[in-house]
């Protein structure tokens, strides 16, 4: 038995974990731009990244390294360091060497970025300012703030998992995105910190499955980012592990922070639940679900709030699974709009429809009427902010 409560710290919940946000000049007007996660005892780490194949250069360093290992996260607003061809690999070794000299316990450091592609990483303004970092700080909320971009909100959550036996581990995160949401392993990147003690081949095995029903599954724009990144630490300090409830934690935060990320989608005012149920198997039910997420006439809809069902079956029919009129039946949140072929939607159920797509949050539940196929994903609408807000991202 175990029980998981949610607590405060956020990424420096866990014993061990310290992290900060300071300003150093990328963004304007005092804005936090910089932050660094640090543990002072080793750990292992399990990573997912974009399959964007314009791969930015903190991935490809990442990877270059081979890392399963780390106690040391830098991460920098405003730039991507993204198409920036063997350089951007070169400036990150440049920065992390400086932070190594300075700070001799940070060990197998990591780089992360997000922002503008195609520009040089501003080099001698991140040496300059990592060089007041404070390792330890223990400011987590000025850590999540440092790493927005377009975001409007800091997403953040904590846990602490109770054992039998009076053990127990945490487990924090902090995660940024508000747009090029469309994770396929958004800008999307996601630091979880814990103090299990859990080695890395089964906490990457863990991460992989998580990531499929929660970051995979969200989407703002249907666009990949080249720099997408979930790492998760763990330096076992708890001395505490139980699969099962490490399992249940992570998803839990990791859940919550994909839904956050939509719910804060660039203009967006509406979080929706894409529930798919029925089809031929769960990997149809996926696709069909990812369809509507991503569709632009459904996320048009959405902003208007017209209970457009057409728009939901015809995207449905379009998604190339297997579906039948004559099987499907769509509800939003307990409202049946059509059923198996027959045409409910009258003067009467109209407006009951309309009133569930005027809240901030609802559900459309889609039966494809064959099997027991199932899968849910989660998007939000798509309105004038998004135009205006990526019409001049640079500026």
């Amino acid at each position: 038995m175990y029980t998981i409560e949610s607590i405060d710290g956020g990424v420096c919940s866990a014993t061990g974990f310290y992290a900060d946000g300071i300003h150093i000049g990328l963004k304007k007007e005092g804005a936090k731009d910089l932050a660094f996660i640090y543990s002072d005892t080793p750990c292992v780490i399990a990573s997912v990244f974009t399959t964007n194949k314009m791969t930015a250069a903190p991935i490809r360093h990442f990877r270059k390294k081979g890392q399963f290992e780390g106690n040391f996260v830098l991460i920098n607003a405003k730039n991507a360091n993204a198409m920036t061809g063997p350089a951007g690999i070169e400036d990150i070794d440049e920065v992390l060497n400086a932070l190594s000299d300075k700070f001799p316990q940070i060990q197998h450091p990591i780089m992360s970025s997000t922002g503008v592609i195609g520009v040089r990483l501003p080099k001698k303004k991140i040496i300059e300012g990592a060089m007041k970092f404070d390792l330890s700080k223990r400011e987590s909320n000025n850590a999540s703030e440092a790493i927005m971009t377009t975001d409007t909100f800091s997403k953040r959550i904590a846990f602490e998992v109770k054992l039998e036996g009076g053990k127990s581990f945490r487990i924090g995160a902090m995660a940024k995105g508000a747009g090029m949401i469309n994770p396929a392993m958004a800008t999307m990147l996601c630091f979880i910190t814990t103090d299990a003690l859990v080695d890395q081949a089964t906490m990457q095995s863990v991460l992989d499955e998580c990531t499929k029903t929660t970051f995979n599954a969200a989407s703002v724009d249907g666009d990949t980012s080249t720099n997408d990144t979930v790492l998760v630490m763990a330096n076992g300090k708890s001395g505490a592990f139980h699969p099962e409830a490490f399992r249940g934690a992570l998803e839990a935060i990791m859940l919550f922070l994909a839904k956050e990320m939509v719910r804060d989608g660039e203009g967006a005012t509406k979080l929706v639940t894409y529930k798919v149920t029925g089809a031929q198997n769960n990997i149809q039910a996926e696709v069909a679900a990812k369809a509507l997420s991503n569709s632009l006439l459904v996320k048009t809809a959405l902003f208007g709030e017209d209970p457009n069902w057409g728009r939901i079956a015809s995207t449905v029919g379009a998604s190339g699974i297997e579906c039948d009129e004559s099987t499907l039946s769509i509800w939003f949140d307990d409202v049946c709009v059509y059923r198996k072929g027959e045409l409910l939607f009258d003067a009467k159920l109209e407006p009951l429809a309309a009133a569930v797509m005027q809240k901030n949050r609802f559900i459309i539940h889609c039966d494809i009427g064959l099997d027991d196929g199932s899968f849910t994903a989660y998007g939000c609408d798509l309105g004038h902010e998004y135009v205006k807000i990526n019409a001049d991202y640079r500026t």
